[in-house]
């Protein structure tokens, strides 16, 4: 007997682009708890959502630049689709009040068009370290010297070896909290290069050795200006 088929559900009416934030000990939620968390804050919210077609039909979440479990992040995104227009302003504060503390809606606007991962090319960290100021200028100082760096990571198709050295658009040791930190610029490719990456060539051309485990904050991600460096608003269409 033929399996009846499911019904063709309606396009999204709106799309809204949300900018939000992991912070203190929910920075060591993983990507797949957030989703959850944030798909069970859109129930209670009541927002509209539009759903996938299909015998399994999910509310329309576009995820894009997720940053690793364990690190905070003042710049996440994601997208959702709705069926019916509604106003960004009464989403952003209806998910505040839905979703838990360190999980903070920052911005919702409307979606200008195209892809939202598209407009992520870049990411600015900071990385605070417990070793002296002197020490981590030394290793970032051998570190940009060199031309490449080769580090390994465990990936989904076993250990991998990739040049870390090449994403790495900036790299400056300024004073912090726990004695160094590192302002750090990553340009997103294949492989994806991560802070850990990076802290990884740090030990392997210095050997670099925090007594403890850095702290990893992403403080923006978005479009890359070839020009000057500079990372741009992913929520504002480019000029």
């Amino acid at each position: 007997m033929a399996r009846n088929q499911p019904e063709q559900q309606a396009p999204p009416v709106q799309r809204l682009r949300i900018r939000y934030a992991k912070r203190g000990r929910l920075r060591f939620s993983s990507h797949r708890d957030f989703s959850r968390a944030f798909e069970r804050a859109i129930f209670r919210a009541r927002v509209p959502m539009a759903y996938s077609s299909g015998f399994n039909p999910h509310p329309r979440i576009s995820y894009a630049g997720a940053a690793p479990t364990g690190s905070a992040s003042e710049a996440e995104f994601l997208e959702i689709g709705l069926a019916e227009v509604v106003d960004p302003a009464a989403i952003h504060a209806a998910l505040l009040e839905a979703l838990p503390d360190g999980l903070d809606v920052v911005e919702v606007v409307e979606s200008p068009g195209g892809a939202l991962a598209d407009q992520l090319e870049a990411s600015r960290w900071q990385i605070d370290i417990e070793a002296s100021l002197e020490q981590v200028e030394a290793a970032v100082a051998t570190f940009l010297a060199a031309e490449s760096v080769l580090v390994e990571r465990m990936t989904k198709k076993g250990l991998r070896e990739f040049d870390c050295r090449a994403a790495v658009l900036s790299l400056a040791a300024v004073p912090g909290d726990r004695g160094a930190r590192l302002d750090l610029v990553l340009r997103h490719g294949v492989p994806a290069v991560r802070p850990d990456d990076v802290l990884s060539g740090l030990a392997r051309t210095s050997d670099l050795a925090p007594v403890q485990t850095p702290l990893l904050t992403r403080l923006t991600q978005g479009p890359l200006d070839p020009e000057t460096g500079e990372i741009g608003d992913p929520l504002r269409p480019r000029r």
